[in-house]
């Protein structure tokens, strides 16, 4: 019998479960979740203050797989014993990877001042990007744990950074990778894993969703990012109510959708899809 999306395994390589607005809804999702055959879901956090609701979370479910890290967004307000805390937190956690890190030239130059994403936060120089970035890649380095990174406007230095550094022999990866077609093999070279966001379905990201044409099958990964970047809502499948500030919020559920509407632009079937982001999640992060 062929199988379908709903039997088989599905893995999520990047997502925000512990997010606050999603925590009053944890109980639903999860059980959605368990609904769609979830096997693996790389759970990020983005400074000290919120990972322990990380690793509360990989407590709770099996499927969860921490990752701590500073998000670039949160490197100009980390505390000054930020690296002592996270080699403490891997060295007692060896199921945990490093991530969401990396660099961000966007918020820098083209963020509008008054972004309510960034209110409250000091937008570090990218050089000091870089130092807290380059410190985190060699704790991964040493330990062949895995590098969630996020990058936005800055994949030059983020590449020269990386053909530069000792890096993990398992691999990293490029979450939601909106680089250039031209780099995947440069990157993949390097040995980056890239993940398919599903906010790339929307029509207005053609270039990002054809990228992944471009991505060797043996380095292709799904994510949700979730509670950020939903679906177009002809794909949404799952529905949670507005955010305090009246946005829409990605259910993780919608990784289902996503699996569809990427073997579908990739002109596979579900069941051709599905075992081969298995194979490469669990070569990657288990």
């Amino acid at each position: 019998m062929v199988k379908t999306i709903s039997t088989v395994n599905l893995y999520d390589a990047h997502n925000h479960l512990h997010d606050e607005w999603l925590l009053p809804h944890l109980d639903r999702v999860a059980a959605d979740l368990a609904g769609i055959g979830i096997a693996g879901a790389v759970v990020n956090g983005s400074s000290p203050d919120d990972w322990p609701q990380v690793s509360a979370l990989a407590s709770r479910f099996s499927w969860v797989i921490p990752s701590y890290g500073v998000h670039p967004w949160d490197c100009g307000n980390r505390p000054s014993d930020w690296l002592g805390r996270l080699e403490s937190r891997l060295a007692t956690e060896p199921r945990a990877h490093v991530g969401e890190i990396g660099l961000d030239r966007w918020m820098l130059e083209r963020a509008a001042p008054n972004d309510p994403r960034l209110t409250g936060l000091r937008r570090a120089p990218l050089n000091e990007q870089i130092e807290v970035f380059s410190a985190q890649l060699a704790l991964v380095a040493a330990d062949n744990r895995v590098a969630s990174i996020h990058c936005t406007d800055a994949w030059g230095a983020l590449f020269d950074i990386l053909r530069a550094a000792q890096l993990p022999a398992r691999g990293f990866l490029l979450h939601a990778y909106a680089g250039p077609s031209e780099m995947i093999k440069l990157f993949a070279d390097l040995g980056a894993y890239f993940s398919f966001n599903g906010s790339y379905l929307i029509s207005k990201r053609e270039n990002q969703r054809h990228a992944f044409k471009n991505v060797p099958a043996d380095r292709l990964l799904i994510e949700t990012d979730a509670p950020a970047t939903p679906l177009p809502p002809s794909h949404e499948r799952f529905h949670l109510p507005p955010s305090p500030t009246g946005g829409r919020l990605n259910h993780p559920a919608n990784l289902a959708a996503i699996y569809t509407g990427l073997a579908q632009f990739l002109g596979l079937r579900d069941d051709q899809l599905a075992p081969q982001v298995e194979e490469n999640f669990r070569r990657l992060f288990l």
